[in-house]
């Protein structure tokens, strides 16, 4: 399993959540708390979106994040209002940069923790699903990939929410024909740049972790010490995979079979289902 992270908000630089706070992404590459791994070490990314109308930058690589120093370089130097971060444990794919996430199409990032149950065994079927348009721009050899280039297949531009589920629905359907009981496990975040999705699911109901933040004007009144007016305004929604701090009333856990909705300070929690892919 994976530790990640997803900010939208007004631009800050991505140190402030991958290296400042006391369980920072950094540590959990390290020192993870809540996955199934405690050392996330097979190559980390991230992606930022930028003030003008360009596809989102993407910088990976296969080394532990703890040791990059252009990660640190990049961090610190580079402002963005919507941007993910992802240090990766690989579940049997191969260490190289095309399998590190987020992953990248047009103006959509993605990225995932979690699994497909026996995926080499569904492997053929998934694949053969994705839209053929869409089929060579697959780089890598992940399950996560598949799972993103599927909601792409299904409509990820047009409706995330629904896509998504179509693209579960489609894991689960091939899962129960090749004889996996419970074929997928994920917490995803995705986002064309002006809003932020991020989904809990998981067959047996047994999800990775996922938090989301509260409400910044009541982090700020409980926690003066620690957050600025400078440092979250009031649009600020983060979601990680765990808390970056030890502070109560700054995370809530967000429920199994849920999304999430981020956009311009509006934040929504919603029930996610799986849906039948055709």
């Amino acid at each position: 399993m994976c530790r990640w992270l997803a900010y939208s908000g007004s631009p800050i630089a991505p140190e402030k959540l991958i290296y400042e706070p006391e369980h920072s992404l950094i540590d959990q590459s390290l020192h993870a708390r809540y996955g199934v791994e405690t050392v996330n070490g097979d190559g980390f990314g991230v992606g930022y979106y930028g003030e003008r109308e360009l596809p989102p930058a993407v910088f990976k690589d296969t080394k532990p994040a703890w040791g990059d120093q252009n990660l640190r370089e990049l961090a610190r130097h580079v402002r963005s209002p919507l941007f993910m971060a992802h240090v990766r444990a690989s579940s049997g794919t191969a260490v190289q940069q095309t399998n590190c996430h987020p992953f990248r199409y047009g103006r959509w990032l993605w990225m995932h923790n979690g699994v497909i149950s026996c995926f080499s065994r569904l492997k053929r079927d998934l694949v053969m699903a994705v839209e053929p348009e869409l089929y060579p721009s697959i780089e890598g050899s992940t399950d996560s990939e598949v799972m993103f280039f599927l909601a792409l297949t299904f409509g990820l531009s047009e409706h995330p929410p629904a896509a998504v589920g179509r693209m579960v629905g489609l894991v689960e359907e091939t899962g129960r024909a090749h004889g996996v009981e419970r074929p997928i496990q994920m917490t995803v975040a995705t986002s064309d740049g002006e809003r932020l999705w991020t989904f809990r699911y998981s067959t047996e109901h047994r999800s990775p972790s996922l938090f989301h933040s509260t409400d910044p004007r009541h982090v700020r009144r409980l926690h003066p010490e620690v957050f600025t007016p400078m440092e979250l305004s009031e649009d600020t929604q983060v979601v990680v995979s765990e808390p970056l701090r030890d502070l109560p009333g700054l995370w809530i856990e967000v429920p199994e079979s849920t999304y999430t909705t981020s956009e311009r300070g509006r934040f929504e929690m919603q029930a996610f289902r799986p849906a039948p892919p055709d």
